[in-house]
């Protein structure tokens, strides 16, 4: 199972790289139009996002139409004493960034206090892969299962709304799972919400 989660991350990961940056911008803006008037964000005021990398879809064109509507938003930060944990810092038009161990830009921590992963009422999750029962395959890394794995112990905890954002073509029939892995309450895709409510 290990080597097909691999071989199939490998893949995946090809195929999202191979869009052009018109097929990606695209799709970005798809994403803000779907996502824009949803009524998962009429009631949401505390929304994670993150920086996009290795041919991840945009979610930065959606931070905008967020504070328009006066919702504060975050972007993830690696926890610097917890191992595979991250915790949100503020995002506004004037925050600056700059990048972690792995090349991703995230705030700079000490100009905000970091929120716990508890208080956010949305998490838009980056990915690898999905599959329409809510599986997710990431990066590898394990920093998002392990974050929210007070989800997995505490099943009727509604809070954040876990949605995992990637391009249609990172779809895939059923997915390899782990027991530690993390069900997302939905996708969304450039073609609109594939999967939950």
């Amino acid at each position: 199972m290990t080597e097909s989660r691999h071989t199939l991350r490998k893949t995946l990961r090809q195929r999202r790289r191979a869009l052009t940056p018109q097929q990606q911008t695209r799709a970005s803006h798809l994403l803000v139009k779907h996502l824009q008037r949803h009524p998962w964000l009429q009631s949401a005021r505390k929304v994670a996002l993150y920086w996009p990398a290795d041919g991840e879809l945009d979610p930065r064109p959606l931070t905008k139409v967020l504070w328009q509507k006066g919702v504060k938003c975050y972007l993830p930060v690696l926890h610097p004493w917890s191992q595979r944990q991250l915790w949100f810092t503020p995002l506004t038009q004037n925050t600056r960034l700059r990048r972690n161990r792995f090349g991703i830009p995230e705030p700079i921590t000490h100009r905000s206090a970091p929120l716990s992963a508890r208080h956010l009422d949305i998490v838009f999750m980056p990915l690898v892969g999905f599959d329409r029962t809510g599986g997710r395959l990431g990066m590898g890394g394990g920093f998002y299962d392990t974050t929210f794995a007070f989800k997995r112990r505490q099943p009727g905890n509604s809070r954040p709304k876990l949605i995992g954002l990637a391009h249609g073509c990172q779809e895939v029939e059923k997915l390899p799972l782990e027991p530690w892995d993390i069900p997302l309450a939905a996708v969304v895709t450039e073609k609109g919400v594939v999967f939950g409510k």
